[in-house]
C-alpha cells in the first residue's frame, strides 16, 4: 500500500466498522436468522457485509505491507 506511513498502515490494519454500523449489522443478522427481513433490510445487510469484506481486504493488505517493512529492517 504505497503512500501510507507505518502509523497509517497500523491504524488501517486495526480498523473496524463504526460502532453504529456494527450494531446495525448484528441486529440485521439476528433478524435474518429468523427470516424476518424486508427487501430493504436485506439490501442493507448485503451492503454492510460487502463493507466488512472490503475492510477485511484492506486490513490484510495493510498487515502484509507492514510485514514487508518489518522484514526489511
Amino acid at each position: 500500500m504505497i503512500g501510507l506511513n507505518l502509523d497509517e498502515l497500523q491504524a488501517l490494519a486495526e480498523s473496524y466498522l463504526s460502532p453504529k454500523a456494527q450494531i446495525q449489522l448484528q441486529e440485521l443478522l439476528v433478524k435474518n436468522s429468523d427470516n424476518d427481513l424486508s427487501d430493504d433490510k436485506t439490501e442493507t445487510l448485503d451492503r454492510l457485509l460487502a463493507q466488512v469484506d472490503q475492510l477485511n481486504i484492506l486490513k490484510t493488505r495493510a498487515r502484509y505491507t507492514l510485514n514487508i517493512f518489518q522484514n526489511k529492517q
